[in-house]
């Protein structure tokens, strides 16, 4: 049997990061610790705490908008757009984005696969979301409705990790795309080598930072006999 690997490569920053970051409570943030929960103890999410985040994201859509004024939606497409520029290549096929909300970053990964189904917990979010960039789906990420080995690509930005669900839809040579838009201020925020340590197997990571926020492009890498 072998033993887990993980090759982490830090490419060098190119965008600068501009002044004003937003301060979101970073660690201090009650879904911090839900995070970091769920990614590493698949038992800490309960249909009781899906039901309060789904409830959460509902009562926040109608003002979402205004949430990414500011320059946040701004850097979104930069840290994002940075991950698709330098992270590759990535695979033929479709992509599924987990954590969609209301579809801020769906256009940029639309851009680079062939579709993109996006996916949310929140009703609320996805009724705000574009409808024209592909197929939209209710659903928890702990159990996604998909069947095993059928995505190029999974797309978590600013997302919960279900490393498991993640890891069975994901195809071979499929990648992983993690983003988290203010960094490590982002409320919903595992470090490049966390999200790697998280999911099973063994994973080559490419991994940087791009304006306010990081990101990490997770390959499945061969099993060490």
């Amino acid at each position: 049997m072998g033993d887990t690997r993980l090759v982490l490569d830090y490419l060098p920053r190119v965008v600068p990061e501009e002044p004003g970051r937003p301060d979101l409570e970073g660690d201090d943030h009650p879904i911090r610790k839900v995070t970091r929960q769920v990614a590493f103890e698949p038992s800490a999410w309960t249909p009781e705490r899906a039901a309060k985040v789904a409830d959460l994201f509902d009562s926040l859509a109608p003002t979402w908008a205004e949430r990414d004024g500011g320059g946040r939606e701004g850097a979104l497409r930069t840290v994002l757009g940075d991950a698709l520029d330098r992270g590759g290549p990535f695979p033929r096929g479709w992509c599924l984005e987990v954590g969609c909300g209301t579809g801020s970053a769906t256009p940029l990964l639309a851009e680079r696969f062939s579709s993109v189904l996006a996916l949310d917990l929140s009703y609320e979010m996805l009724c705000r979301a574009p409808n024209d960039l592909g197929g939209r789906v209710l659903a928890d990420g702990y159990c996604l409705p998909l069947r095993s080995a059928s995505a190029a690509a999974v797309a978590l930005v600013n997302a919960l990790l279900f490393p498991a669900e993640v890891e069975r839809v994901l195809e071979p040579g499929g990648v992983v795309i993690w983003v988290s838009t203010l960094g490590d201020r982002t409320p919903i925020y595992l470090p490049a080598e966390d999200v790697a340590a998280a999911l099973p197997g063994n994973w080559d990571v490419v991994a940087s930072e791009a304006g306010w926020g990081s990101w990490a492009v997770l390959r499945r890498a061969p099993r060490v006999m």
